[in-house]
């Protein structure tokens, strides 16, 4: 079926084809090249912090970031239950536990739950910034200060979302708010720590490159051709989330007051517009008749067959997963595309 509306597209206005022809005549096609270094250094500036560290995808940034905190087996980080399931994968990765928190009605880890879930084996705490919504981060810093904990953020659907944790990790898939079709990065104030996930990324090489790798590493690295494109996107990141907010204020005026839908809180920034539907199956099938595609929400990782948890419907997270849906989200969208993709939906409930 032809699709008139995908749930989403990069946007690609900028200088992404200059930058990958200048690296492919440059001949730097690796991780070797210099274009990576200007990425990092451009993306740690916009967040305010010191180091940036570019990888091949949000997960492995996420995986990076653990095993930079020294974590591994018999260790256990929270982690929400409404989530992406690469969130709770990245901490068994490193040989850890994801110990599952509840969200709250904005979709984000329930603050109010995590004292309960944290044991002496809790090393660190992993807030999601859902759709682009910031968790309750100053709340959650004084937890781990409480009880002497890590703070690593999945950003991965939060560009623009300042960190304040140890390390913040962002997604870079080609349906994320910047992209450079797969990668990712870490970003920290920390020396130590952007060392170590340099050195992890990198198949942990000694200075002398004499091929004895002391420590389980990884080949995570971004390439140059891949920090080409997220470089161009950099750039453009402030005239993306300005589009993206316009998008979001055009669907909350017109969806408003339409019987069987229900409007999820403001983002902070959008990342994909989520909304909850009465009926969300059969509108999802009648806005794909219309061409529109659409995508459900996560589903409680104690729901997941390598997670699972015969509590798992009791969730709130499992409220959400059973009518929650997002619309098509992404810059060059016109207010008269959102508008035919409203006036679908209200078809649908008239």
């Amino acid at each position: 079926m032809h699709l008139d509306y995908q749930v989403s597209r990069p946007y690609i206005a900028g200088q992404e084809l200059a930058y990958v022809t200048d690296a492919v005549k440059s001949g730097w096609l690796s991780s070797q090249g210099p274009m990576v270094q200007r990425f990092e250094e451009l993306w740690a500036g916009y967040n305010g912090v010191a180091h940036g560290v570019a990888c091949s995808s949000g997960t492995t940034a996420l995986t990076l970031a653990l095993r930079a905190l020294g974590i591994g087996p018999g260790d256990e980080v929270i982690v929400p239950e409404f989530t992406m399931i690469a969130s709770a994968w990245a901490v068994t990765y490193t040989g850890a536990t994801p110990v599952f928190v509840d969200c709250g009605d904005d979709l984000l880890i329930d603050v109010n739950q995590i004292e309960d879930k944290i044991t002496p084996r809790t090393k660190a705490i992993m807030p999601v910034h859902i759709y682009g919504r910031r968790c309750a981060m100053e709340d959650i810093l004084k937890i781990a200060y409480e009880y002497n904990l890590r703070v690593v953020e999945d950003s991965a659907e939060a560009h623009g979302v300042r960190p304040t944790g140890d390390i913040a990790c962002f997604s870079l898939f080609a349906n994320k708010i910047i992209t450079s079709g797969e990668g990712g990065i870490c970003v920290t104030n920390d020396p130590h720590l952007a060392a170590q996930m340099t050195h992890l990324r990198g198949m942990a090489f000694s200075k002398e490159h004499n091929f004895i790798h002391k420590k389980l590493a990884y080949n995570f690295r971004m390439t140059n051709l891949q920090a080409a494109v997220a470089t161009a996107q950099a750039e453009q990141i402030d005239e993306i989330l300005a589009a993206r907010k316009h998008i979001e204020a055009t669907y909350d005026k017109g969806l408003e007051g339409i019987d069987g839908i229900t409007l999820m809180p403001t983002r902070d920034v959008l990342w994909m517009y989520d909304l909850r539907a009465q009926d969300r199956d059969g509108l999802m099938k009648f806005l794909r008749e219309g061409g529109i595609e659409t995508r459900y929400f996560f589903q409680p990782m104690s729901r997941q067959p390598m997670y699972y948890s015969p509590d798992w419907s009791s969730l709130n997270a499992a409220k959400f997963a059973a009518d929650g849906l997002y619309l098509p989200t992404y810059v060059g969208l016109t207010d008269e595309d959102q508008d035919r993709i409203v006036a679908r939906v209200r078809a649908f409930y008239s």
